[in-house]
């Protein structure tokens, strides 16, 4: 769909898709000194590293490019399914390494696994496993991951581990019985949401990356709209960007103005969303106020007309009522 706009633009290909390509990875904002920071940890065997991020932070790009950097000794494998049992994580990273394990009970799947990874040492191999999505692993399984890093020599480990998840997996690993594992973990790293000043560069650096060689393409209004509507959240620039594009396309327009990113935003689901919780919330206050507002002449007019007795059991009655007006009426709307 993308596609649509790239001649008009003089692009090679789709700056803004939310697959990870490490030919659009950005450096800035500390990336690369992470990216870094991760070659070294994996490459000098420093058993367990962590990197957390919000969701759409860019956590499945910096994966990639840590892949794609690593040493030609190291074997990468993947456990690309983390709600898996136990036993199950280890027959999924068997098979990772070639080893067919069907016929085999758990504890011999675990010693063979030992052999795989000695063999390879021997012939100067490392290998690391990369695991996306921890924070959706049950804690057994998590369990299972440490005891893994028991496997290893006089002097090193036979298998690096590095965790990829959302904060969550900090609340899981700040649970006592998660301390094993959490003193295992000799690096971690947070990926940080890119700051306002730095989306214009990840937009042109984007643009570039995609053939593009004019000068810049979004407004600085257009900019300041998806900075503020995606909050720094990478995947969401991307997405409010493309959007934008396809926009200015259709206005057959050289450049991306502060209109076409609202119209971007106006598209964008989680922009809608957030909208739609703000006039929401709006909403239940206005409702409120007027339930207020109209009890409160009610009760006017019967301390008015009411025997003070009868009145102030009315009044009470009132009271309460209107305690509990804002309350309901928020939880009905939502």
């Amino acid at each position: 769909m993308s596609a649509i706009y790239l001649q008009h633009f003089g692009l090679t290909q789709a700056p803004f898709s939310i697959t990870p390509n490490p030919a659009f990875f950005y450096g800035g904002h500390e990336r690369g000194d992470m990216l870094a920071a991760l070659l070294y940890a994996v490459t000098h065997g420093e058993g367990i590293v962590k990197v957390t991020g919000e969701v759409g932070s860019g956590k499945t790009m910096l994966c990639r490019m840590l892949e794609h950097q690593l040493p030609a000794q190291i074997d990468a494998i993947y456990l690309v399914n983390p709600s898996l049992g136990p036993d199950e994580v280890l027959y999924a990273i068997a098979a990772e390494l070639g080893l067919d394990a069907r016929d085999w009970r758990a504890d011999e799947v675990l010693r063979r696994l030992n052999g795989e990874l000695i063999a390879r040492h021997a012939q100067g191999r490392q290998v690391v496993l990369l695991v996306e999505e921890a924070q959706a692993m049950p804690l057994e399984t998590l369990e299972a991951v440490r005891l893994l890093t028991n496997l290893e020599t006089a002097r090193e480990k036979l298998l690096q581990i590095v965790l990829f998840g959302q904060p969550e997996l900090d609340e899981h690993l700040a649970l006592p019985r998660m301390r094993q594992l959490a003193e295992r973990i000799t690096h971690s790293f947070f990926v940080p949401p890119l700051p306002p000043r730095l989306v214009a560069a990840f937009l042109q650096f984007r643009l570039r990356a995609a053939g593009y060689t004019g000068g810049p393409l979004f407004s600085p209004a257009a900019v300041r709209l998806i900075a503020r509507s995606s909050g720094g959240i990478v995947r969401r620039i991307n997405i409010l960007a493309d959007k934008a594009l396809m926009a200015a396309f259709a206005d057959d327009a050289v450049t991306v103005s502060a209109r076409h990113a609202r119209q971007a935003m106006a598209e964008a689901p989680f922009h809608a969303a957030r909208g739609l919780a703000g006039a929401r919330a709006w909403l239940a206050l206005g409702l409120g106020a007027c339930a207020l507002a109209a009890l409160s002449v009610w009760a006017a007019s019967a301390w008015a007309a009411t025997p003070l007795p009868r009145t102030q059991l009315k009044f009470d009655r009132i009271y309460t009522m209107i305690l509990a007006i804002p309350a309901k009426t928020t939880v009905g709307i939502q």
